[in-house]
């Protein structure tokens, strides 16, 4: 459990060290799925679990968070070894799930969403803050010599992610009455 929260802080803070190790620690994968699914419940219960929306928005919220994820896993895989290769680039996908597993760990703060009038600002930080932590998990798990070079994966990723994420709210999200 030590090893667990050591790991889940270290990325918090956007520890090199800590990212290189949870590359590296095939038996650490089981735990960075749980650091994502833990994120999505936390959206679910900041962006959820307010008067007008509840226990459905909840679901819409924590459901919407985890495809997203799994979407930005998948896209950053292809971008960042596809499109946005260096040389030295190797993709392992279990070190790069790792590694942008760990980095979903900011999200855990959006439960603080559901105070009301710190939804938007508490999301806003976090969601910048995720940004930046998967750009160091990028940055370790493809192996890049440039903060550049992630940075650029991770930009055309979340457009991509953004669109999607969008239209999914638009097709499935709650309505104002």
């Amino acid at each position: 459990m030590k090893t667990f929260l050591y790991r889940v802080m270290g990325a918090a803070m956007l520890d090199s060290g800590s990212y290189e190790q949870i590359e590296a620690a095939e038996r650490s994968t089981g735990q960075a799925v749980l650091v994502v699914v833990l994120a999505a419940i936390a959206a679910g219960i900041g962006g959820g679990l307010t008067p007008g929306p509840g226990a459905f928005g909840f679901v819409q919220i924590a459901s919407l968070a985890l495809v997203t994820w799994v979407a930005w896993a998948v896209l950053t895989l292809q971008i960042g070894t596809r499109v946005l290769p260096e040389r030295q680039t190797h993709a392992d996908t279990g070190e790069l799930l790792r590694t942008i597993g760990f980095a979903a760990a900011p999200g855990w703060l959006q439960v603080f969403g559901v105070i009301q009038g710190a939804t938007r600002p508490v999301f806003a930080i976090t969601t910048v803050w995720m940004f930046a932590a998967m750009v160091v998990a990028i940055r370790h798990a493809l192996d890049y010599s440039s903060v550049g070079r992630a940075i650029a994966v991770c930009f055309v990723a979340a457009v991509v992610i953004l669109v999607f994420a969008f239209g999914l709210g638009v097709m499935f999200g709650p309505t104002a009455s």
